[in-house]
C-alpha cells in the first residue's frame, strides 16, 4: 500500500516508488546483506537517492522514513547506504558557510560519501562517557581518540567525528585523507553495515570545521535522531513486511494435512499476528515523520517510540514468519534466512531498545507529573 493510504500527501508516493525502482536495477544477488558492492554504490548515485538526503536545513523525515521502507524491503545495502548519507547531510548542513559549500552540493550529487564517528571502545549509548577529545589551538581545531564500529568510514570522504571540548561536547567534520586520521576494518557485522575503527592522531583542521558553536555537538545529535530514528522504523517496517510477504507466500502454496498452511489455525494466527504489527508500526512511524518534519513538540519521544515499536515488532514479526515457514524458513542464504538476521541489529543501532524506553517513561512522567517531579527523583 503507498504511502497516501495512510494518510500522507500522494507526493510521498512518488518517492517510495522512485526507492522501489532503485532497487529493481541492483542485480538481485546484490541485494543480500554484505558488504557494500560497487552495483549498490552504482544504483544509489545513478537512481538520485543522494538528492533526497541533503537540503538547507536538513532532508524532509517523512521522505526518508517512506523511502527507507521501500529500500529496506527490497535492499539492505541501499538502505543502510541511503541513511549514512543523509545522517551525514543533516549534521553537515548546521556548519560553517565554508562546509556547506564543500560538502553538501556533493553529499547530494553522491559524488561524496559521509560517516558519523559516535561509539568509542568504552561509550556506545553512554556517549557523555567519550574520551576523544578537540581542543582550539590558534585558528584550528586538534584531535585526539579512538572510535569503532563506524559504519562506511572505509568509504567516506568526510566523517563527522563526536568528541570532548572543555566541558562540553563538540562535532567536527574530518575529511578522509586528513594528516593523523587512520581508518582501519572492523568486525564483520550481522548487518548491511562495514565497520570500521577510526584512529585521531594530532588531526589539525581549520576551526571552521567545528558544526555549529563549542560544546553544541548534543543538541545537534538529538536533533539528527529525531529525524533518524523515524527513519530506522520506516526501514523496520519495509523489512516486516517483506518478511510477511515471504511467509504469505509460501503459506498460500505449502500443503500440509490436506491443505494450504494458512487454513490451519495456528499458522493463520501467525500470519494475522504479524500483520497487525506492521500495520500498528507503520502507522506509529509515518506519524512520528511528520512530527519530526513540521518541528512538533516532542518530536523526538515520538521518533523514540516509533523506533522503539517498529524494531520490536520486525523482530517478532521475522520470527514469526521463520515458524510459519518450518524447516524452509531455516535454510542459510534464503530470503526469509536474510530478513531475520537483518532484523536483529535493528533493535540496538540508533538507540538500544532498553535505552529508548527509558526515555519515553521519562517523557511519560513529564508529561503528566510535570518535569519538576522529574527531576527530583534524579
Amino acid at each position: 500500500m503507498r504511502p497516501s493510504e495512510y494518510g500522507l500527501d500522494p507526493s510521498y508516493d512518488t518517492v517510495w516508488e522512485l526507492a522501489r525502482a532503485v532497487v529493481a536495477t541492483v542485480p538481485e544477488a546484490e541485494r543480500e546483506p554484505g558488504t557494500l558492492t560497487r552495483e549498490i554504490l552504482k544504483a544509489f548515485r545513478d537512481g538520485g537517492l543522494p538528492g533526497y538526503t541533503v537540503a538547507e536545513g536538513g532532508p524532509d523525515p517523512v521522505n526518508l522514513t517512506v523511502m527507507r521502507e521501500a529500500l529496506m524491503y527490497g535492499c539492505s545495502g541501499l538502505d543502510a547506504m541511503f541513511v549514512l548519507q543523509a545522517t551525514g547531510g543533516l549534521l553537515l548542513a548546521a556548519g560553517s558557510d565554508e562546509l556547506r559549500s564543500e560538502w553538501l552540493p556533493r553529499l547530494a550529487s553522491g559524488e561524496a560519501l559521509a560517516a558519523m564517528a559516535l561509539t568509542e571502545p568504552g561509550a556506545g549509548s553512554d556517549l557523555k562517557a567519550a574520551t576523544t577529545r578537540v581542543r582550539a589551538d590558534g585558528g584550528e581545531l586538534v584531535l585526539d581518540g579512538l572510535k569503532s564500529f563506524i559504519s562506511h568510514a572505509e568509504v567516506a570522504d568526510v566523517i563527522t567525528v563526536f568528541a570532548r571540548e572543555e566541558s562540553g561536547y563538540s562535532l567536527v567534520a574530518v575529511p578522509a585523507g586528513t594528516p593523523g586520521l587512520t581508518v582501519t576494518p572492523g568486525p564483520a557485522l550481522i548487518a548491511p553495515h562495514d565497520v570500521a575503527t577510526v584512529t585521531l592522531d594530532g588531526v589539525r583542521l581549520p576551526a571552521t570545521h567545528r558544526i555549529g558553536p563549542p560544546g553544541s555537538a548534543f543538541a545537534q545529535v538529538l536533533a539528527a535522531l529525531t529525524v533518524t530514528r523515524a527513519s530506522v522504523a520506516g526501514s523496520a517496517v519495509g523489512l516486516a513486511q517483506a518478511a510477511l510477504d515471504e511467509a504469505v507466500r509460501h503459506c498460500a502454496r505449502r500443503e500440509q494435512f490436506g491443505r494450504p498452511l494458512y487454513k490451519h489455525g495456528p499458522v493463520a494466527g501467525l500470519l494475522a499476528d504479524s500483520a497487525a504489527d506492521v500495520e500498528s508500526a507503520r502507522l506509529l512511524a509515518y506519524r512520528a515523520a511528520v512530527l519530526a518534519r513540521d518541528g512538533a513538540p516532542g518530536a523526538l519521544d515520538y521518533a523514540s517510540m516509533a523506533k522503539l515499536s517498529a524494531s520490536e515488532a520486525a523482530c517478532r514479526v521475522v520470527d514469526r514468519c521463520v515458524q510459519a515457514m518450518g524447516r524452509f524458513g531455516l535454510v542459510a542464504g534464503s530470503r526469509i534466512g536474510d530478513l531475520y538476521l537483518l532484523a536483529r541489529p535493528l533493535r540496538i543501532y540508533e538507540g538500544a531498545s532498553e535505552v529508548l524506553r527509558l526515555g519515553v517513561a521519562r517523557a511519560l512522567v513529564a508529561g503528566s507529573l510535570g518535569p519538576e517531579h522529574v527531576k527530583a527523583e534524579e
